[in-house]
């Protein structure tokens, strides 16, 4: 199996941290897959460069990779939730996770019946995927269908053609994707996926706006060890997602991170000059919508 790489790449990563918090005995989930996905993956060339991260600073070395953990688990475990109600006390039954990685959603949460989901990404990444899956003898708690497609291209037409009807309400996850586009790209993204969003649809992302300007973002540039995954970021949209959203017809709501962090009990931080002790402004938001409906979504 060949090596992930570009975007890619941060599936991996992200999968590093998944195994990490599952293994906790206070964890926020359980992705029993993870470690599986960790296992089968080719050395991590970056691996050497952490070598080189002795020139930084260690509060701040050590802050961005705390910062980064941080936000993984907490990201996971608010899509979680948005996905559980958004199935549950909303009754949708079409779920859509673009740039879906090795998320394992589908194999591990407890999904109504008649729950169509469908995770897109790259053929690479989902042929990756597909084989470790098999080798633990995964099995999907829902109907679940992998769409390759390229999410720089028309990727509604082979996600039409699996089976996704723009018709009937969606619960779209986009959760690891928009700090790797543009303003531009994002928007046209977000856009697309507004298009093939019936009534009623549910939209949640992390907001990339207050990324642009983050310590976390700042610190993870001057680390040798991340600079092949830094250069790709590009920040998403440039302005208050409430205010991008309220304008193409969702309706919005912010949850910001340090409030989530404290419902699951977890602690971001409490410097005196309002900074988190994991590298973070405070100022981190995960992005919760609904399509053409006069409510404001919980989760």
């Amino acid at each position: 199996m060949g090596e992930l790489r570009g975007v890619a790449a941060t599936a991996l990563g992200v999968a590093r941290i998944r195994a990490t918090e599952s293994a906790r005995p206070d964890r926020l989930f359980d992705d029993p897959y993870a470690a599986g996905f960790v296992a089968a993956a080719p050395p991590r060339p970056a691996a050497a460069a952490r070598t080189d991260d002795a020139e930084v600073p260690a509060p701040q070395r050590e802050a961005f990779y705390r910062g980064l953990f941080r936000h993984v688990v907490l990201r996971t475990r608010f899509f979680d939730d948005y996905l559980t109600t958004a199935t549950t006390q909303h009754a949708l039954r079409q779920v859509v996770i673009l740039a879906a990685g090795l998320d394992t959603r589908a194999h591990r949460l407890p999904w109504p019946d008649g729950v169509r989901l469908y995770e897109v990404d790259l053929p690479e990444v989902l042929a990756f995927k597909e084989r470790v899956l098999a080798e633990q003898g995964a099995r999907p708690r829902c109907a679940r269908t992998a769409v390759a497609a390229d999410l720089r291209t028309d990727w509604t037409a082979p996600l039409r053609a699996a089976g996704f009807a723009p018709d009937e309400p969606t619960a779209w996850l986009v959760e690891g994707l928009l700090v790797y586009l543009s303003a531009g790209e994002a928007a046209r993204l977000l856009t697309t996926l507004g298009e093939q969003s019936a009534p009623g649809s549910r939209l949640a992302f992390p907001g990339s706006e207050d990324f642009r300007t983050s310590a976390m973002m700042a610190d993870g540039r001057t680390l040798p060890s991340m600079r092949e995954i830094s250069a790709l970021w590009k920040g998403g949209l440039d302005e208050p997602a409430a205010d991008w959203l309220g304008r193409h017809g969702w309706q919005p709501r912010i949850h910001a991170r340090e409030t989530v962090a404290a419902s699951y009990g977890r602690v971001l931080g409490d410097r005196p000059d309002g900074a988190g002790t994991d590298g973070t402004d405070g100022r981190g938001a995960f992005v919760v919508a609904v399509r053409g409906r006069d409510e404001v979504p919980s989760v």
